[in-house]
């Protein structure tokens, strides 16, 4: 019984097995490995599995495998296979570890970028469904108020708004939470020691020492540049800054980083039978003052710091800010260094209540879909089946989730025609950002279609972004994203043969031939010596053509030439050939009439048929390049045959071995003349069995 394989047992098998996997985790849309040994996998095998967008080789044995949307569910299937249960990480972790450390000895600083920008993935990865979730809950409520329905500036609010603003509010508020006990995992240490010290930080009590009337010894002073206040109360007889940690980023990040050393030295020093106990407990004693006196004032400078100077240039330069911000992301997203500045727009969110961000860098996002929908026109166009699904989901991930990996690992990065285009795009609509004075969201969100409402001014944002996505688009569909040699190459992969240009100008140079040849006095005129209408033309007559080959009939626009698919030459039907490799093809009129075009190649046949029907032969695609090389020619122009005439006989084989496809498309060119020209069969024809159906108008 025949076996399948899935295409997560094929990644497994191409990342070279469980054995050479120490740790498999996934982002939004990537597979993130860290293997044993790296130089096993090969980067072709791997994207050629099917549901593969792309692989990304990274500093020492860490690899990403992009699959896009569906990442979750091929990450749950390889963990399910019973390779990983039997012989994954899991079982050698000690071994796995020891390796680790000594490869990370050997990576030097880029691997240090790598696992710094791997921490910060990781720390935000999770948490991107909720911060979506909650961004679409704050679109509903801008459409809400836009409509008049509602207003979320009101100082008193009816009690079902105060509930809908707690529903994405939890989200934003607990993030340093979230993040904490995220990162706490990424630095495998207990993650809910890591939870409490951030949220010692949130709660009541420690809110409640901001207040001058409930704590004594409280100083406050207000930030000019961001209108904030930040207070500073007397602790143990030394200065503590109160900030309200609710939204914070920066904080829960350096906390962990140093409540990861303090973790694992306690781990070290105190016996393992009362570790449970006092490594939480010292943890606790350390990290909560630590923090609250230290890392979290220093991660609230930072992340004050940082969204100071962009404000600053967003309103000293705002033009010149709003096209860096979309021309720097389709070089910071592929490389993971986006993240920094995410965490400053969920920053300027939760000290500002809006972020200035977010609205340029959206018109990228839209740029990036404007390509790949581009691309998807001309998948469609060449019949590109694989491209074809690729755009598709990237497109719809992108339209309706705002994710970008999809297009950018499943196409934009491997053309290089598509970046000078696409940040053309980006650039446009970075600039009308900025000439309309800057667009602000009231909310982290995916640049999507659906949360265009949380934008401000949104007739603004939604222009510039619709000009980013028609600028990306009209470009690419004008000027293509391959180059010719990759456009050929993808072609022929796909089983489409692209038209010759020599081929192509001798085939309607026969057709011209053709014409002209049936348009001189005697033998192709409309009618008989007799001055009566040929039996074709007479109104209402149905004539057969009948086949001049035996073989397979296809349908005409599934020939592989463009020229004949599109009926460029005329209407009518291809033939594949019968016959073994070691067999001549024979070629024969369909009916009597006179040879119009016999070319020394012998793989083309203008016949003007006695019944008034012009017909068109042509023996293989390209084939002219052989120049008449297996081709044994029995007529010539201007020729009389009857109906069965051999007209050349084919040696297949000397056809096949040049690489030609031998398909015969048999055409009618003079089918204005008619009413309908029709094929009269399917699958199998034999020579001389009816092939067209060439129908006469009712009338002359």
């Amino acid at each position: 019984m025949a076996t399948t394989t899935s295409a997560p047992e094929m990644i497994l098998d191409a990342v070279g097995g469980a054995e050479n996997i120490t740790h498999l985790t996934h982002c939004a849309t990537r597979l993130r490995f860290e293997l044993v040994d790296a130089s096993v996998v090969d980067k072709a095998t791997v994207e050629a599995i099917p549901g593969v967008m792309g692989a990304v080789p990274q500093s020492g044995d860490r690899y990403q495998i992009v699959i896009g949307g569906a990442v979750q569910g091929v990450y749950d299937e390889i963990m399910n296979l019973p390779a990983m249960k039997s012989g994954g990480a899991s079982s050698r972790q000690a071994d796995a570890d020891v390796k680790a450390a000594a490869r990370a000895k050997a990576r030097g600083k880029n691997a240090l970028v790598d696992a710094f920008f791997e921490y910060l993935s990781d720390s935000f990865r999770p948490l991107l469904p909720v911060l979506l979730g909650t961004s679409l809950i704050i679109a509903g409520e801008a459409v809400l108020e836009a409509l008049g329905y509602i207003d979320t500036r009101a100082e008193i609010k009816p009690a079902s708004l105060a509930f809908v603003d707690a529903m994405f509010r939890s989200v934003f508020y607990f993030l340093p939470i979230m993040v904490a006990y995220n990162a706490s995992k990424k630095l495998n240490i207990d993650p809910w020691v890591g939870t409490a010290v951030m949220a010692a930080l949130l709660t009541p009590n420690f809110i409640a020492m901001s207040d001058p009337e409930l704590t004594r010894n409280v100083t406050c002073t207000v930030n000019q540049t961001l209108d904030t206040q930040m207070c500073t109360a007397n602790v143990f007889g030394l200065p503590m800054q109160l900030q309200d940690y609710g939204g914070q980023v920066f904080v829960p990040l350096m906390m962990v980083a140093v409540l990861a050393v303090v973790y694992k030295q306690l781990v070290k020093i105190i016996p393992s039978n009362v570790q449970m106990v006092f490594v939480p407990f010292l943890s606790f004693v350390i990290m909560m003052p630590v923090t609250a006196f230290l890392i979290g004032p220093l991660g609230v400078w930072v992340g004050t710091a940082l969204g100071t100077g962009l404000a600053w240039l967003n309103s000293t330069a705002p033009i010149i800010f709003a096209i860096i911000i979309p021309l720097l992301y389709p070089f910071l997203v592929p490389l993971g260094l986006h993240w920094p500045l995410n965490a400053i727009m969920i920053a300027n969110i939760n000290t500002l209540g809006y972020d200035f961000i977010q609205g340029p860098m959206g018109t990228w996002n839209f740029a990036c879909f404007g390509a790949t929908a581009a691309v998807l026109l001309w998948a469609v166009r060449d019949r590109d089946k694989e491209m074809r699904q690729t755009a598709t989901g990237a497109l719809a991930a992108g339209l309706f989730g705002g994710i970008s990996e999809p297009s950018l690992y499943g196409i934009h990065l491997r053309f290089k025609r598509i970046y000078p285009l696409m940040l053309v795009g980006c650039a446009v609509g970075g600039l009308i950002v900025g000439l309309g004075g800057g667009v602000d969201a009231s909310t982290f969100a995916f640049t999507s279609l659906l949360t265009i409402p949380i934008f401000s001014p949104m007739a603004l944002y939604a222009i510039a972004i619709a000009a980013a996505f028609g600028t990306s688009f009209g470009l690419i569909a004008v000027f293509g994203y391959r180059t010719k040699e990759e456009r050929a190459e993808a072609l022929a992969a796909a089983g489409v043969v692209e038209a010759d240009p020599a081929e192509t100008a001798a085939d309607l140079a026969l057709e011209k031939q053709a014409a002209a040849a049936s348009a001189q006095p005697g033998d192709a005129q409309e009618k008989t010596g007799q001055g009566q209408p040929k039996s074709a033309l007479v109104p209402g007559t149905v004539t057969e053509i009948v086949s001049p080959l035996s073989g397979a009939v296809i349908p005409l626009d599934q020939v592989a030439d463009p020229v004949f698919s599109t009926g460029a030459v005329g209407p009518g039907a291809g033939i594949e050939p019968e016959g073994d490799s070691g067999k001549h093809i024979v070629v024969t009129a369909p009916a009597a009439g006179t040879i119009l075009v016999a070319p020394e190649s012998g793989h083309a046949y203008g016949i003007a048929l006695d019944s008034g029907v012009e017909i068109l032969i042509h023996v293989g695609l390209d084939t002219v390049n052989l120049e008449g090389k297996g081709f044994d020619v029995k007529v010539s122009q201007g020729d009389r045959v009857e109906a069965g005439a051999e007209l050349v006989r084919v040696d297949r084989a000397v056809v096949e071995e040049a690489g030609y496809p031998l398909t015969t498309p048999v055409l009618v060119t003079n089918a204005a003349s008619f009413a309908s020209v029709d094929v009269a069969t399917e699958g199998e024809v034999a020579t001389g069995a009816a092939l067209l159906r060439v129908t006469a108008p009712d009338k002359n």
